[in-house]
Formats: C-alpha cells, sequence, structure tokens
C-alpha cells in the first residue's frame, strides 16, 4: 500500500517538483499566504492599476466614483467623552495631517492598489502623524504563526545613504511592528487595511485588477478607430486607361504626381482615360457594437451602471435608477468598511495620547459617520417620515401606542437610529 504525503501532493499541485533545480529557483523569494498570489504578479498587478490610473480615462473615472460616493462631502466624527474628542479634532486638524484631504487618496489607494498601509508615528507629547506607504514598498508581512489576520511587522524597501555620498543611495529593508492597541507604544507603527482579500490571504487587491485586461483592449479598439477616422477623408485616385507599354503608364503616372488635383478643382479628362476614388470603408456600425460590447464588460467588471460612463444606450430615468441600486449597495459596503478603518485609526490615535495624558480615556466610544451615498433615499426617507408620523399622531391620541414607541417607529422610517431617552 503506496503513503501518501501531503506535503508533496501540495507542492505538486502548485507547480513545485521535488528536482535538483528547484532550491535555487526559490532561493530570496519571501514566503506569502496560501491564497496570495504571487509576490511578482501581485506587484506587477499592483504597478498596471496605477499605470491605468495615470493613463486611462475609464480607469481614472471607476477610482474617482469609488472615492466621491464613499467620502461624499467629508467623513465626521464624536467621541463620547469630551477630552477624547477635543484632541482627536485636533489630531485630525493638524498641519501634519489635514485629514479632511488625505482620506481622499487614502480612498483612491483602496481602489489601486487594494492595500493600504499606514505608518503611525507619535512626538513626545502623544500627538500621532500618519502616512501612508505605497504597498510597491512593502516587500513582506510577518504574522502570527497560527493567525494570518494578526501581523507583527512589516519590511519596507527604504533607500538609504551610502557613506554620506551626495545622490548616491542604495536599498534595504526596514522593519516596523504592527500597531497593538492593547499595548501602545510612541515608536512608529504599522497598520494595514485590504479590500477584495480573499479567505486565508494577506493582502488585498485592486478593484481594477480584474478589468485591466479589458481596458486595455477596449483603449487598443479605440485608438484604432480614432486613427482609421482620422484618414477617413483621405482617399486615392484611380486612373484607367490604356497605354501601349508600361513606359507610357510611368510618364502618365510621373505627370499627374509632379501636378496632381487640387481638392474642389475641376478636372477635364479625355474618353481614354477613367478617374474613380478609393476610400476606407470603416464600418462604423458594426464597430459600434464591438466597443459598446467590451464596455458593457468594464462596467459589470466595476459593479457600475453603463450610464456611469457616459454611455446612456437606451436607458431612461427609471431604468437608470433600478440600474444604480445594486452599485449603491457596493458604495454602502465600501463606506462602510472605510468608515470603520477611521474609527479603527481614531482609536489608535487616542491609545498612544493615552499613554501620556490620564485624562484620555482609550477605550472611549467614537461614532464615525459618512455622506449619504443616494440623495434620493433622503426624499423617500422624508416621505415615509412624513407619513408614518401623520399615522402615529392618530394613534397617540387615542392611547393606541406610547409616545415612545411612536417616536421610535417614525426615526425608524425616517432612516435614523436614534436613543429615545436621549430625544426626551
Amino acid at each position: 500500500m503506496a503513503v501518501i504525503n501531503p506535503k508533496k501532493i501540495i507542492r505538486e499541485w502548485l507547480g513545485i517538483h521535488d528536482n535538483a533545480a528547484d532550491p535555487e529557483f526559490f532561493v530570496g523569494t519571501s514566503p506569502q499566504a496560501f491564497r496570495d498570489r504571487p509576490r511578482y504578479n501581485l506587484q506587477e498587478t499592483i504597478e498596471d492599476s496605477l499605470t491605468a490610473w495615470r493613463e486611462n480615462p475609464i480607469a481614472r473615472r471607476i477610482v474617482s466614483i469609488t472615492t466621491q460616493y464613499v467620502i461624499g462631502k467629508g467623513i465626521h466624527f464624536k467621541a463620547e467623552q469630551e477630552s477624547d474628542d477635543r484632541f482627536l479634532h485636533q489630531f485630525w486638524n493638524h498641519p501634519l495631517n489635514r485629514m479632511d484631504i488625505r482620506i481622499h487618496e487614502w480612498s483612491d489607494e483602496l481602489c489601486r492598489s487594494g492595500n493600504l498601509f499606514i505608518l503611525l508615528s507619535s512626538d513626545p507629547s502623544g500627538m500621532s502623524y500618519v502616512r501612508a506607504v505605497p504597498a510597491s514598498q512593502i516587500q513582506e508581512i510577518k504574522s502570527r504563526d497560527n493567525d494570518l489576520e494578526q501581523p507583527i511587522s512589516f519590511g519596507i524597501l527604504q533607500p538609504f545613504s551610502i557613506n554620506q555620498v551626495p545622490d548616491s543611495c542604495s536599498y534595504g529593508i526596514r522593519h516596523f511592528p504592527a500597531a497593538d492597541r492593547l499595548d501602545p507604544t510612541l515608536e512608529p507603527a504599522m497598520l494595514h487595511f485590504t479590500v477584495n482579500r480573499p479567505v486565508g490571504a494577506q493582502w488585498g487587491e485592486p478593484d481594477l485588477s480584474p478589468l485591466l485586461r479589458w481596458i486595455s483592449r477596449y483603449s487598443n479598439w479605440l485608438e484604432d478607430r480614432a486613427r482609421l477616422n482620422r484618414y477617413r477623408n483621405s482617399f486615392l485616385f484611380v486612373v484607367k486607361a490604356r497605354f501601349g507599354n508600361e513606359a507610357q503608364r510611368l510618364q502618365r503616372q510621373q505627370q499627374l504626381n509632379a501636378i496632381p488635383p487640387a481638392p474642389g478643382s475641376i478636372l477635364v479628362t479625355g474618353e481614354q482615360e477613367d478617374w474613380s476614388v478609393l476610400s476606407p470603408q470603416l464600418e462604423s456600425a458594426d464597430a459600434n457594437t464591438d466597443g459598446l460590447a467590451m464596455k458593457k464588460m468594464i462596467a459589470a467588471g466595476a459593479g457600475i451602471p453603463l450610464h456611469f460612463l457616459a454611455e446612456p444606450e437606451s436607458e431612461n430615468k427609471t431604468s437608470a435608477e433600478s440600474a444604480g441600486e445594486s452599485t449603491y449597495r457596493h458604495f454602502e459596503q465600501r463606506q462602510k468598511y472605510f468608515l470603520w478603518l477611521i474609527s479603527d485609526l481614531l482609536q489608535h490615535t487616542l491609545a498612544r495620547r493615552a499613554q501620556i495624558d490620564p485624562q484620555i480615556n482609550p477605550d472611549c466610544s467614537i461614532q464615525v459617520t459618512g455622506d449619504d451615498i443616494s440623495a434620493a433615499d433622503n426624499l423617500v426617507l422624508s416621505e415615509a417620515g412624513s407619513k408614518i408620523g401623520e399615522l402615529m399622531l392618530q394613534l397617540t391620541d387615542r392611547e393606541m401606542i406610547s409616545d415612545e414607541e411612536a417616536l421610535r417607529i417614525i426615526y425608524r422610517f425616517m432612516g435614523e437610529n436614534k436613543s429615545i431617552k436621549a430625544i426626551g
């Protein structure tokens, strides 16, 4: 009976065969989670997404739409304790943080790379400062042996000078510990947030990752169509005549090339010559169908309707609103995650400040809120609140329901989550 070796089966499934060349091939590679992309492929995908965002209007539009809905008019927060709230607003508005501007960059980075690495540092007074580190600089993520979701340290590729020689530098890996709210220090530490991360992986993936191939194909197709349209008005004259020999034909061709007919001029020829024009046949109707098919693939992968990409097609207002429903759900999920990201960051800054200031409560509750995803929801909720308010008023007048219960139902229909005691 043959003995089954699980490790050997896994290595064969991964394409790793036991031979003398394999150890040399994997020298210098960093360990990774079982379901992460290979390191070289992950970096290539992140760089391709950044290039597409820089050069392709559709890619940039997809990223900007996500940020516009997730951030909206801004993010607001309120700490339960007054001293904590005062410090958090000082941190938020500090000239070296400028969080109202920085959060837009962070949202864009989450879309482009699927990862957001935030380096958190503090001065002796406990004031914290944040800087986002490009995902391409992160060389390795060390986590606990029994849990990939508990990072221990991050290796960042950083330049350093060689023997203090000007304009001469090399690169090395500097390790930063993962930030820990339960054991905070004032030393620099790293926070890592991800989107589109498969279960069992450490790295997230860009929103643009499944779209890159189709965005490239659409760009190439559009460039070809633009080039053809550029020469659409270019044409060639074809002159048919009877020539006695090849020399006469070449002589006539040289005469016409020397003095070609000017546009708009009148050309008079004899019966022995027959003039015609050759022009490109673009078949624009078929090309429009091909371009629309590729654009639909891009829109489907991005989770947005076509009219978000300046392609109204045959949609009316009703179909456009219904098509945007699933898109709003996606933006709501991303906004919920981003608000949690901000809340977690604020909790870390409180934990660091608490090491210096005893008035700070690191376990203070922080409520973080964002802008409404869709303005149409406000109209629907206001109408629902107005109608249910009239009904609740009739029920309370007849003493069929208590005032507290009526308020709870009204706020529920208005989409608000308020404490009845706080209202009273």
